[in-house]
């Protein structure tokens, strides 16, 4: 895994469950964490890869990283930014 110059507060890991709740999984975590803090969203390649960071942007969130593992998955790292 790549290193990462940000300290995680928190990981969910969604690649279990299917788009839309890919997303819904991803924002229930970050609704967890306190404004500032990092969110990791280990999830699989394809669909997720595709919406899940745009579906966190568009809710005004930063991602700050977005790392291939080179397995078949990513991992996403999110700050969480109040409205």
């Amino acid at each position: 895994m790549a290193d990462l110059d940000f300290e995680i507060d928190d990981v969910v890991d969604i690649t279990d469950v299917v788009c839309p709740v890919t997303f819904v999984k991803a924002k229930v975590a970050l609704e967890e964490l306190d404004d500032g803090q990092i969110l990791k969203v280990h999830m699989n390649d394809g669909e997720p890869v595709q919406n899940v960071p745009r579906s966190i942007k568009d809710e005004g969130h930063q991602i700050l990283k977005l790392i291939d593992n080179e397995d078949g998955t990513f991992d996403l790292v999110v700050r969480k930014v109040e409205d």
